[in-house]
C-alpha cells in the first residue's frame, strides 16, 4: 500500500486538536491501509486512524462506522469511534491532491492473543465462532442509515482492483486471478449465506478480556460477501505459517482442530447450507491472491525478494506464488 504522501507534523497538529490531545501525546503504531497512531486522554487509550483519500472515502469509512455502531448496539463488543470536539465521528483533513479521514476510536481493551497460542486455543476458536455467526445472523438485518453509503461488494477490494501491483511478469498469477474471480461470482446469494462481513478477521483485529469476551476491530475490509469468506479468512491466517515439506501435514491438522470448535459455536447463533462450507477452499485461494498482492505494494523490482533477510517470507512467497499458479488452496478442506 502507498500512501502518497506522509503525514507531516501540521497535519497531526490539525488532527490532534480535532479530537482534544495534542501531536505530542500521539505514539505511531504503523499502517498498510491506514496510518494508526494511539494516545491518552483523561487516562484512558485512544486510536487515532488517518486514511488517505486514495484508499477510502470519507463516505465509505461513515459507512464502517455504521456497520460498527450497528452491531454494538446489538450487543457485540466493538472499538467505538468518539466524537471530535466538533461533534462529527469524521474529519477530514486536506492536503494537496487529496485529504485524510480522521477517526478516533476507543481503544479495546483485553490482550491480543497472538502466534504461537492461538494455535492451540479451542475455546477461543468456539468464541470466534459464535460471535461470527452472531454478525451474520445479524447482518440480514442490517440497513445503513438515511445518508450513509453501502459499502463496497467482495470484488471491489482495494487489493483485487490494484492487481497492476504485481510484476507484469506474473503473467500465470494474473491468468488465475481472472479465473477465480469469474467463478466466485457466479456463486448464488441469497440471505442465509450472503451480507455484510467483517472482512479481516485474524489475531491482530481483536483483543480478549479476562472474561473470555472478544472486542473486535478494524473493520476497514467490511464488504459485502458471503459470510464463509470470513471463515476462510480466519482459516487461512491460523495456517498459513505453516510452509515447507511438512507444513500441508500441519495445516490439515490446525484446520481440523480450528473447524470443530468454531462451528460450533458459529451454529449457535446462525445455520449454513454444508453447500457454503464447500466452497471455503475458493475463498481460501482468494485470500491468498489478496495477501500475496499486498506483499508487492513496496517491492522493489526483485521478484523473488532475495534482498530480504526474512527467509520465512521468502519460502511463503514462493509457496504462495506456486499455489495461486497452480489454483491449489493453502489447505483442502
Amino acid at each position: 500500500m502507498k500512501n502518497n504522501i506522509a503525514l507531516t507534523n501540521e497535519l497531526l497538529k490539525i488532527a490532534a486538536q480535532l479530537f482534544n490531545t495534542s501531536s505530542n501525546e500521539l505514539s505511531y503504531i504503523g499502517g498498510s491501509q491506514n496510518i494508526v497512531y494511539e494516545y491518552e486522554r483523561e487516562g484512558a487509550s485512544f486510536i487515532l486512524r488517518f486514511t488517505p483519500s486514495a484508499n477510502r472515502s470519507e463516505s465509505l469509512v461513515q459507512s464502517e462506522l455504521d456497520w460498527m455502531m450497528f452491531l454494538a448496539n446489538a450487543g457485540i463488543a466493538v472499538s467505538l469511534p468518539t466524537l471530535s470536539n466538533k461533534g462529527r465521528w469524521t474529519e477530514v483533513i486536506h492536503f494537496p491532491g487529496g485529504y485524510y479521514t480522521c477517526v478516533s476510536f476507543e481503544k479495546a481493551q483485553g490482550n491480543k492473543i497472538d502466534y504461537p497460542e492461538c494455535l492451540q486455543d479451542d475455546e477461543l476458536y468456539e468464541r470466534l465462532g459464535q460471535l461470527t455467526g452472531k454478525m451474520h445472523a445479524l447482518s440480514n438485518t442490517y440497513r445503513p442509515k438515511e445518508g450513509i453509503a453501502k459499502r463496497q461488494d467482495w470484488n471491489q477490494n482495494w487489493f483485487l482492483e490494484n492487481i497492476e501491483l504485481l510484476p507484469e511478469s506474473q503473467v500465470s498469477v494474473r491468468e488465475s486471478y481472472l479465473a477465480l474471480i469469474k467463478i466466485i461470482g457466479a456463486l448464488p446469494k441469497d440471505n442465509n449465506g450472503y451480507g455484510l462481513i467483517h472482512g479481516d478477521i485474524n489475531v491482530a483485529n481483536f483483543k480478549v478480556d479476562d472474561h473470555g469476551v472478544i472486542t473486535l476491530f478494524d473493520f476497514d475490509e467490511a464488504q459485502y460477501s458471503w459470510f464463509v469468506e470470513d471463515i476462510a479468512i480466519q482459516i487461512y491466517y491460523l495456517v498459513y505459517v505453516y510452509g515447507g515439506d511438512d507444513g500441508l501435514v500441519y495445516r490439515e491438522e490446525q484446520t481440523s482442530r480450528f473447524m470443530h470448535h468454531f462451528m460450533k459455536g458459529y451454529r449457535l447463533e446462525h445455520t449454513l447450507d454444508e453447500y457454503w462450507l464447500g466452497q471455503i477452499p475458493l475463498f481460501l485461494r482468494l485470500r491468498e491472491l489478496i495477501v500475496y498482492i499486498g506483499s508487492f505494494r513496496n517491492w522493489d523490482g526483485d521478484e523473488t525478494f532475495s534482498s530480504s533477510d526474512n527467509q520465512w517470507f521468502k519460502d511463503w512467497i514462493a509457496e504462495s506464488r506456486f499455489r495461486i499458479e497452480n489454483e491449489i488452496p493453502i489447505v483442502n478442506l
